[in-house]
Protein backbone atom coordinates (compact mmCIF):
# COMPACT_ATOMS: atom_id res chain seq x y z
CA UNK A 1 0.00 0.00 0.00
CA UNK A 2 1.56 3.33 -0.83
CA UNK A 3 1.61 6.27 1.41
CA UNK A 4 -0.30 9.13 -0.04
CA UNK A 5 -0.72 13.04 0.49
CA UNK A 6 -4.28 14.45 0.61
CA UNK A 7 -4.62 18.63 -0.54
CA UNK A 8 -7.48 20.05 0.99
CA UNK A 9 -8.55 23.95 0.55
CA UNK A 10 -8.63 25.44 3.77
CA UNK A 11 -11.48 27.83 2.95
CA UNK A 12 -14.46 25.23 1.71
CA UNK A 13 -12.52 22.48 3.26
CA UNK A 14 -12.83 20.25 0.29
CA UNK A 15 -10.79 17.78 -1.08
CA UNK A 16 -8.35 18.98 -3.33
CA UNK A 17 -6.54 15.76 -5.05
CA UNK A 18 -4.31 12.77 -3.71
CA UNK A 19 -1.15 11.99 -4.50
CA UNK A 20 1.00 9.09 -3.83
CA UNK A 21 4.28 9.93 -2.22
CA UNK A 22 7.37 8.35 -3.62
CA UNK A 23 8.90 4.95 -2.92
CA UNK A 24 12.61 4.83 -2.03
CA UNK A 25 13.20 3.66 -5.38
CA UNK A 26 11.45 6.84 -7.00
CA UNK A 27 13.91 8.89 -4.57
CA UNK A 28 16.97 6.33 -5.62
CA UNK A 29 16.31 7.38 -9.36
CA UNK A 30 15.44 11.26 -8.76
CA UNK A 31 18.51 11.98 -7.00
CA UNK A 32 20.71 10.18 -9.46
CA UNK A 33 18.87 11.66 -12.58
CA UNK A 34 19.83 14.90 -10.84
CA UNK A 35 23.03 14.20 -9.99
CA UNK A 36 23.58 12.75 -13.75
CA UNK A 37 22.36 15.87 -15.18
CA UNK A 38 24.61 18.11 -12.84
CA UNK A 39 27.51 17.06 -14.87
CA UNK A 40 26.20 18.30 -18.29
CA UNK A 41 24.14 21.47 -16.67
CA UNK A 42 27.50 22.88 -15.39
CA UNK A 43 28.72 22.96 -18.91
CA UNK A 44 26.06 25.20 -20.37
CA UNK A 45 26.76 28.35 -21.59
CA UNK A 46 25.15 31.30 -18.97
CA UNK A 47 24.03 32.80 -21.53
CA UNK A 48 21.63 29.55 -22.31
CA UNK A 49 20.84 29.17 -18.87
CA UNK A 50 19.60 32.85 -18.75
CA UNK A 51 17.50 32.05 -22.47
CA UNK A 52 15.63 29.67 -20.10
CA UNK A 53 14.86 32.27 -17.57
CA UNK A 54 13.47 33.96 -19.81
CA UNK A 55 11.32 30.86 -21.16
CA UNK A 56 10.52 30.26 -17.82
CA UNK A 57 9.22 33.92 -17.10
CA UNK A 58 7.21 33.93 -20.11
CA UNK A 59 5.33 31.07 -18.91
CA UNK A 60 4.88 32.39 -15.44
CA UNK A 61 3.01 35.28 -17.18
CA UNK A 62 1.03 33.30 -19.56
CA UNK A 63 0.32 30.70 -16.73
CA UNK A 64 0.33 33.24 -14.08
CA UNK A 65 -3.89 33.22 -13.26
CA UNK A 66 -4.53 29.50 -13.44
CA UNK A 67 -1.17 29.46 -10.76
CA UNK A 68 -2.32 31.55 -8.80
CA UNK A 69 -5.64 29.67 -8.11
CA UNK A 70 -3.68 26.74 -7.37
CA UNK A 71 -2.20 28.62 -5.22
CA UNK A 72 -5.22 30.39 -3.00
CA UNK A 73 -7.24 26.91 -3.17
CA UNK A 74 -4.09 24.79 -1.44
CA UNK A 75 -3.36 27.29 1.21
CA UNK A 76 -5.64 30.42 1.03
CA UNK A 77 -4.63 33.39 0.67
CA UNK A 78 -6.24 36.25 -1.31
CA UNK A 79 -6.35 35.64 -5.09
CA UNK A 80 -4.92 39.63 -5.79
CA UNK A 81 -2.28 38.00 -3.58
CA UNK A 82 -1.49 35.37 -5.54
CA UNK A 83 -1.35 37.13 -8.47
CA UNK A 84 0.84 39.37 -7.10
CA UNK A 85 2.96 36.40 -5.61
CA UNK A 86 3.57 35.39 -9.25
CA UNK A 87 4.20 38.46 -10.53
CA UNK A 88 6.69 38.77 -8.24
CA UNK A 89 8.90 35.11 -9.27
CA UNK A 90 8.91 37.12 -12.85
CA UNK A 91 11.35 39.38 -11.22
CA UNK A 92 13.68 37.33 -9.65
CA UNK A 93 14.06 35.43 -13.30
CA UNK A 94 14.61 38.85 -15.15
CA UNK A 95 17.13 39.86 -12.07
CA UNK A 96 19.16 36.98 -12.40
CA UNK A 97 18.49 36.58 -16.58
CA UNK A 98 20.51 40.49 -16.35
CA UNK A 99 22.92 39.84 -14.03
CA UNK A 100 24.25 35.98 -13.36
CA UNK A 101 26.77 36.62 -15.99
CA UNK A 102 28.13 39.35 -13.82
CA UNK A 103 27.87 37.97 -10.87
CA UNK A 104 29.54 34.22 -11.93
CA UNK A 105 32.67 36.02 -13.59
CA UNK A 106 35.86 35.29 -12.27
CA UNK A 107 36.90 38.16 -10.00
CA UNK A 108 40.60 39.33 -11.55
CA UNK A 109 42.81 39.57 -8.13
CA UNK A 110 46.01 40.98 -8.20
CA UNK A 111 48.79 38.86 -6.44
CA UNK A 112 52.28 38.14 -7.31
CA UNK A 113 51.26 35.34 -9.39
CA UNK A 114 51.10 35.97 -13.11
CA UNK A 115 47.35 34.84 -12.84
CA UNK A 116 45.17 34.84 -9.87
CA UNK A 117 41.54 34.72 -9.72
CA UNK A 118 38.73 33.76 -7.65
CA UNK A 119 36.56 31.01 -9.75
CA UNK A 120 32.24 30.45 -8.82
CA UNK A 121 31.99 27.03 -9.82
CA UNK A 122 29.17 25.03 -8.72
CA UNK A 123 28.18 21.89 -6.23
CA UNK A 124 25.73 19.72 -7.61
CA UNK A 125 22.44 18.88 -6.49
CA UNK A 126 21.06 21.11 -3.72
CA UNK A 127 17.73 19.72 -2.00
CA UNK A 128 15.62 22.71 -0.70
CA UNK A 129 13.03 22.16 2.15
CA UNK A 130 10.13 24.79 1.28
CA UNK A 131 7.09 26.13 3.19
CA UNK A 132 3.55 26.86 2.51
CA UNK A 133 3.26 30.52 2.91
CA UNK A 134 4.45 31.53 -0.08
CA UNK A 135 4.65 28.66 -1.88
CA UNK A 136 5.96 29.71 -5.31
CA UNK A 137 7.99 32.68 -4.75
CA UNK A 138 10.11 30.94 -1.50
CA UNK A 139 11.03 27.85 -4.34
CA UNK A 140 11.78 30.71 -6.89
CA UNK A 141 13.94 32.56 -4.64
CA UNK A 142 15.91 29.26 -3.82
CA UNK A 143 15.74 28.08 -7.28
CA UNK A 144 16.73 30.24 -9.77
CA UNK A 145 19.76 31.59 -8.40
CA UNK A 146 20.79 28.23 -7.45
CA UNK A 147 20.30 26.40 -10.91
CA UNK A 148 21.51 29.38 -12.81
CA UNK A 149 24.82 28.92 -10.90
CA UNK A 150 24.80 25.80 -12.62
CA UNK A 151 23.67 23.44 -10.20
CA UNK A 152 20.66 20.96 -9.89
CA UNK A 153 17.77 21.16 -7.72
CA UNK A 154 15.57 18.62 -5.73
CA UNK A 155 12.30 20.10 -3.76
CA UNK A 156 10.56 18.97 -0.63
CA UNK A 157 8.03 20.94 -0.57
CA UNK A 158 5.02 21.35 2.43
CA UNK A 159 2.85 18.67 1.98
CA UNK A 160 -0.43 20.88 2.03
CA UNK A 161 1.03 22.63 -1.17
CA UNK A 162 2.18 19.80 -3.05
CA UNK A 163 0.04 21.26 -5.93
CA UNK A 164 2.35 24.05 -6.31
CA UNK A 165 5.34 21.91 -6.02
CA UNK A 166 4.05 20.07 -8.77
CA UNK A 167 3.68 22.95 -11.24
CA UNK A 168 6.58 24.49 -10.12
CA UNK A 169 8.89 21.09 -11.60
CA UNK A 170 6.48 21.02 -14.65
CA UNK A 171 7.21 25.13 -15.26
CA UNK A 172 10.91 24.66 -15.57
CA UNK A 173 10.21 21.13 -18.20
CA UNK A 174 8.00 23.70 -19.79
CA UNK A 175 10.74 26.54 -19.90
CA UNK A 176 13.25 23.94 -21.68
CA UNK A 177 15.39 22.96 -18.65
CA UNK A 178 16.52 19.37 -19.41
CA UNK A 179 15.31 16.78 -16.90
CA UNK A 180 16.63 16.56 -13.60
CA UNK A 181 17.52 20.48 -13.35
CA UNK A 182 14.58 20.86 -11.04
CA UNK A 183 12.60 18.08 -9.72
CA UNK A 184 9.86 17.88 -6.52
CA UNK A 185 9.72 15.00 -4.82
CA UNK A 186 6.67 13.85 -2.48
CA UNK A 187 8.55 12.13 0.58
CA UNK A 188 8.04 12.49 4.61
CA UNK A 189 10.60 13.32 6.71
CA UNK A 190 12.40 9.98 6.75
CA UNK A 191 13.12 9.97 3.29
CA UNK A 192 14.93 13.70 3.82
CA UNK A 193 16.77 12.80 6.69
CA UNK A 194 18.27 9.67 4.04
CA UNK A 195 19.06 11.75 1.00
CA UNK A 196 20.73 14.64 3.27
CA UNK A 197 23.18 11.60 4.26
CA UNK A 198 23.24 10.44 0.35
CA UNK A 199 26.47 12.09 -0.66
CA UNK A 200 24.78 13.27 -4.14
CA UNK A 201 23.16 15.50 -2.02
CA UNK A 202 26.11 18.72 -1.08
CA UNK A 203 24.08 21.37 0.56
CA UNK A 204 20.68 22.00 1.32
CA UNK A 205 18.41 24.88 2.05
CA UNK A 206 15.76 25.07 4.50
CA UNK A 207 12.96 27.81 4.90
CA UNK A 208 10.87 26.65 8.36
CA UNK A 209 10.38 26.48 12.19
CA UNK A 210 13.32 26.96 14.47
CA UNK A 211 12.51 23.42 15.27
CA UNK A 212 13.08 22.15 11.89
CA UNK A 213 15.49 24.05 11.02
CA UNK A 214 17.64 22.82 14.38
CA UNK A 215 17.14 19.36 13.02
CA UNK A 216 18.06 19.65 9.63
CA UNK A 217 20.91 21.78 10.42
CA UNK A 218 22.05 19.09 12.94
CA UNK A 219 21.83 16.24 10.37
CA UNK A 220 23.63 18.39 7.35
CA UNK A 221 26.32 19.24 10.17
CA UNK A 222 26.78 15.21 10.69
CA UNK A 223 27.30 14.78 7.32
CA UNK A 224 29.79 17.74 6.50
CA UNK A 225 26.85 19.27 4.37
CA UNK A 226 25.91 23.04 4.14
CA UNK A 227 23.31 24.60 4.72
CA UNK A 228 21.05 27.96 4.28
CA UNK A 229 18.65 28.58 6.73
CA UNK A 230 15.56 31.16 6.91
CA UNK A 231 13.68 30.41 10.03
CA UNK A 232 11.32 32.06 12.33
CA UNK A 233 11.13 35.48 12.93
CA UNK A 234 9.49 38.25 15.44
CA UNK A 235 10.04 41.48 13.41
CA UNK A 236 9.28 44.50 15.81
CA UNK A 237 7.97 47.38 13.76
CA UNK A 238 8.74 50.74 15.63
CA UNK A 239 6.45 53.84 15.48
CA UNK A 240 8.24 56.85 16.50
CA UNK A 241 6.22 59.99 17.66
CA UNK A 242 6.80 62.02 13.99
CA UNK A 243 5.74 59.27 12.31
CA UNK A 244 3.60 60.11 8.76
CA UNK A 245 0.71 57.99 9.97
CA UNK A 246 -1.05 59.71 6.66
CA UNK A 247 1.28 57.98 4.20
CA UNK A 248 2.23 54.80 5.98
CA UNK A 249 -1.08 53.59 8.08
CA UNK A 250 -1.82 51.27 4.95
CA UNK A 251 1.55 50.23 5.03
CA UNK A 252 2.09 49.44 8.59
CA UNK A 253 -1.23 47.37 8.87
CA UNK A 254 -0.45 44.94 5.85
CA UNK A 255 3.04 44.24 7.71
CA UNK A 256 0.90 42.20 9.94
CA UNK A 257 -2.19 41.41 8.45
CA UNK A 258 -0.84 40.49 4.48
CA UNK A 259 -1.09 36.67 3.44
CA UNK A 260 -3.64 36.49 7.17
CA UNK A 261 -0.23 37.39 9.08
CA UNK A 262 1.23 33.80 8.27
CA UNK A 263 4.79 35.30 7.42
CA UNK A 264 8.04 35.03 9.01
CA UNK A 265 8.70 38.72 8.29
CA UNK A 266 5.65 40.04 9.20
CA UNK A 267 5.27 42.69 11.69
CA UNK A 268 4.73 41.12 15.01
CA UNK A 269 5.51 43.47 18.06
CA UNK A 270 4.34 46.83 17.63
CA UNK A 271 6.30 49.13 19.65
CA UNK A 272 4.65 52.57 19.34
CA UNK A 273 5.89 56.07 21.25
CA UNK A 274 3.87 57.56 23.62
CA UNK A 275 3.04 60.65 22.23
CA UNK A 276 1.45 58.89 19.01
CA UNK A 277 0.34 55.73 20.89
CA UNK A 278 -3.70 56.57 20.99
CA UNK A 279 -3.77 58.36 17.43
CA UNK A 280 -1.93 54.77 16.33
CA UNK A 281 -4.23 52.41 18.07
CA UNK A 282 -7.30 54.20 16.69
CA UNK A 283 -6.24 54.50 13.60
CA UNK A 284 -5.35 50.70 13.42
CA UNK A 285 -8.03 49.14 14.95
CA UNK A 286 -10.32 51.10 12.02
CA UNK A 287 -8.44 49.53 9.85
CA UNK A 288 -8.14 46.26 10.52
CA UNK A 289 -11.88 46.90 11.20
CA UNK A 290 -12.36 47.21 6.52
CA UNK A 291 -10.58 44.12 6.09
CA UNK A 292 -12.86 42.04 4.06
CA UNK A 293 -12.70 38.60 4.70
CA UNK A 294 -14.91 35.81 2.14
CA UNK A 295 -14.17 33.94 -0.34
CA UNK A 296 -10.43 34.29 -1.29
CA UNK A 297 -11.09 33.23 -4.97
CA UNK A 298 -13.22 36.45 -4.89
CA UNK A 299 -10.87 39.75 -6.17
CA UNK A 300 -12.43 41.94 -3.25
CA UNK A 301 -11.70 40.01 -0.61
CA UNK A 302 -8.47 41.61 1.50
CA UNK A 303 -8.33 38.88 4.22
CA UNK A 304 -8.31 35.17 3.95
CA UNK A 305 -7.81 31.98 6.32
CA UNK A 306 -5.10 29.93 7.70
CA UNK A 307 -3.42 27.68 5.64
CA UNK A 308 -4.26 25.39 8.40
CA UNK A 309 -6.17 24.64 11.39
CA UNK A 310 -3.51 23.50 13.87
CA UNK A 311 -2.11 26.63 12.59
CA UNK A 312 -5.38 28.49 13.96
CA UNK A 313 -5.30 26.67 17.76
CA UNK A 314 -1.85 27.31 17.77
CA UNK A 315 -2.55 31.09 17.61
CA UNK A 316 -5.14 30.94 19.52
CA UNK A 317 -3.48 29.03 22.07
CA UNK A 318 -0.64 32.14 22.12
CA UNK A 319 -3.66 34.93 22.60
CA UNK A 320 -5.37 33.37 25.41
CA UNK A 321 -2.66 32.78 26.98
CA UNK A 322 -1.43 36.66 26.87
CA UNK A 323 -4.45 37.56 27.97
CA UNK A 324 -4.62 34.86 31.04
CA UNK A 325 -1.12 36.95 31.98
CA UNK A 326 -3.16 40.60 31.49
CA UNK A 327 -3.08 41.44 28.17
CA UNK A 328 -6.08 43.54 26.44
CA UNK A 329 -7.78 42.53 23.72
CA UNK A 330 -9.28 45.31 21.62
CA UNK A 331 -10.64 43.23 18.63
CA UNK A 332 -10.32 39.41 17.81
CA UNK A 333 -9.74 36.35 19.01
CA UNK A 334 -12.03 34.61 17.18
CA UNK A 335 -11.48 30.93 15.68
CA UNK A 336 -13.12 29.11 13.11
CA UNK A 337 -11.70 25.77 11.69
CA UNK A 338 -8.73 27.39 9.73
CA UNK A 339 -10.39 31.36 10.04
CA UNK A 340 -8.46 33.50 12.97
CA UNK A 341 -10.18 36.55 13.07
CA UNK A 342 -7.56 39.61 12.94
CA UNK A 343 -6.71 40.60 16.59
CA UNK A 344 -5.68 43.42 18.63
CA UNK A 345 -4.16 43.61 22.10
CA UNK A 346 -2.34 46.07 24.06
CA UNK A 347 -1.09 46.15 27.89
CA UNK A 348 1.84 43.61 26.60
CA UNK A 349 4.41 42.37 28.66
CA UNK A 350 7.75 40.81 27.90
CA UNK A 351 7.09 37.51 29.24
CA UNK A 352 3.73 36.78 27.41
CA UNK A 353 3.50 34.63 24.04
CA UNK A 354 2.21 37.00 21.96
CA UNK A 355 5.72 39.33 22.71
CA UNK A 356 8.22 36.65 23.05
CA UNK A 357 6.92 33.77 20.23
CA UNK A 358 6.58 33.74 17.23
CA UNK A 359 2.74 34.15 15.99
CA UNK A 360 2.26 33.08 13.08
CA UNK A 361 -1.35 34.92 12.23
CA UNK A 362 -3.27 38.19 11.96
CA UNK A 363 -2.41 38.76 15.56
CA UNK A 364 -1.23 42.31 16.37
CA UNK A 365 0.68 43.04 19.83
CA UNK A 366 0.49 47.17 20.37
CA UNK A 367 3.18 48.35 23.16
CA UNK A 368 3.36 51.90 24.26
CA UNK A 369 6.90 53.20 25.10
CA UNK A 370 8.20 56.45 27.00
CA UNK A 371 10.62 57.22 23.68
CA UNK A 372 12.74 56.78 21.16
CA UNK A 373 15.73 55.15 23.32
CA UNK A 374 12.72 52.46 25.22
CA UNK A 375 11.83 51.67 21.34
CA UNK A 376 14.99 50.34 20.37
CA UNK A 377 15.88 48.76 23.35
CA UNK A 378 12.25 46.75 23.26
CA UNK A 379 12.37 45.89 19.94
CA UNK A 380 16.15 43.68 20.66
CA UNK A 381 14.43 41.93 23.21
CA UNK A 382 14.10 39.01 21.13
CA UNK A 383 15.52 35.25 20.64
CA UNK A 384 15.28 36.31 16.76
CA UNK A 385 16.89 38.84 14.19
CA UNK A 386 14.93 38.58 10.62
CA UNK A 387 14.16 42.29 10.08
CA UNK A 388 13.18 45.21 11.93
CA UNK A 389 11.04 48.29 10.62
CA UNK A 390 10.57 51.93 11.66
CA UNK A 391 8.13 54.66 10.78
CA UNK A 392 9.57 58.29 11.28
CA UNK A 393 10.27 61.26 9.32
CA UNK A 394 13.66 62.02 11.22
CA UNK A 395 15.98 60.07 8.83
CA UNK A 396 19.26 61.32 11.73
CA UNK A 397 17.12 58.69 14.34
CA UNK A 398 16.76 56.26 11.73
CA UNK A 399 20.83 56.51 10.86
CA UNK A 400 21.75 56.72 13.90
CA UNK A 401 20.32 52.86 15.01
CA UNK A 402 20.74 51.31 12.20
CA UNK A 403 24.30 49.89 13.97
CA UNK A 404 22.79 48.92 17.11
CA UNK A 405 19.78 46.15 15.14
CA UNK A 406 21.42 42.94 15.08
CA UNK A 407 18.57 41.96 12.61
CA UNK A 408 19.26 40.67 8.74
CA UNK A 409 17.15 43.51 7.83
CA UNK A 410 15.97 47.42 8.94
CA UNK A 411 13.62 48.86 6.58
CA UNK A 412 12.83 52.75 7.35
CA UNK A 413 9.25 53.55 6.73
CA UNK A 414 8.70 50.56 5.00
CA UNK A 415 7.33 46.51 5.82
CA UNK A 416 10.12 44.12 5.86
CA UNK A 417 9.78 42.45 2.76
CA UNK A 418 12.17 40.66 -0.15
CA UNK A 419 13.46 41.70 -2.90
CA UNK A 420 15.51 39.93 -5.62
CA UNK A 421 18.02 42.83 -6.12
CA UNK A 422 18.77 42.84 -2.51
CA UNK A 423 20.81 40.12 -0.04
CA UNK A 424 17.57 38.61 2.10
CA UNK A 425 18.15 36.15 5.59
CA UNK A 426 18.75 36.38 8.82
CA UNK A 427 20.63 36.03 12.61
CA UNK A 428 20.20 34.41 15.66
CA UNK A 429 17.62 31.99 16.11
CA UNK A 430 16.55 33.48 12.71
CA UNK A 431 18.88 31.41 11.06
CA UNK A 432 22.06 32.25 8.49
CA UNK A 433 22.74 32.15 5.41
CA UNK A 434 21.70 34.42 2.40
CA UNK A 435 19.18 34.29 -0.90
CA UNK A 436 18.98 36.42 -3.52
CA UNK A 437 21.12 39.21 -4.55
CA UNK A 438 24.96 38.22 -5.81
CA UNK A 439 25.50 37.07 -2.38
CA UNK A 440 22.23 34.67 -2.90
CA UNK A 441 24.08 33.00 -6.38
CA UNK A 442 27.47 32.54 -4.72
CA UNK A 443 25.40 30.53 -1.98
CA UNK A 444 26.06 26.83 -3.07
CA UNK A 445 29.31 27.94 -5.45
CA UNK A 446 32.62 27.08 -4.54
CA UNK A 447 34.56 29.77 -4.47
CA UNK A 448 37.60 28.56 -5.41
CA UNK A 449 41.12 30.63 -5.44
CA UNK A 450 42.66 29.74 -8.57
CA UNK A 451 47.04 30.41 -8.88
CA UNK A 452 48.92 30.56 -12.11
CA UNK A 453 52.65 31.58 -12.50
CA UNK A 454 53.65 31.63 -16.28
Amino acid sequence: MKNTIITTNPYSHKLIKEYDMHTSKDLNKILNTADARFYKWRQTSIKERCRLLMNLAQILEDDKQELAELMTNEMGKPITQSIAEIEKCLTVCDFYATNADDFLADELIETDASESFISYDPLGTILAIMPWNYPFWQVFRFAIPTITAGNTAILKHAANVTGCGMAIEALFEKAGYPKGCFTTILAGHDAIENLISNDKIKALTLTGSEKAGRKIAATAGQNLKKTVLELGGNNACIVLDDADLDTYMDTIVNARMQNAGQSCIAAKRFIVTEGIYDDFLKRFKKQVAALKHDDPLKPETTFGTLARTNGADTLKKQVDDSIAMGAKLIVGNKKNNAYFEPTILTNITKDMPVFKEETFGPVAPIMKVKDVEEAFQMAAETRFGLGTMVFTQSMDTAHQYISTVADGAYFVNELVKSDSRLPFGGTKASGYGRELSKEGIHEFVNRKTVFINH
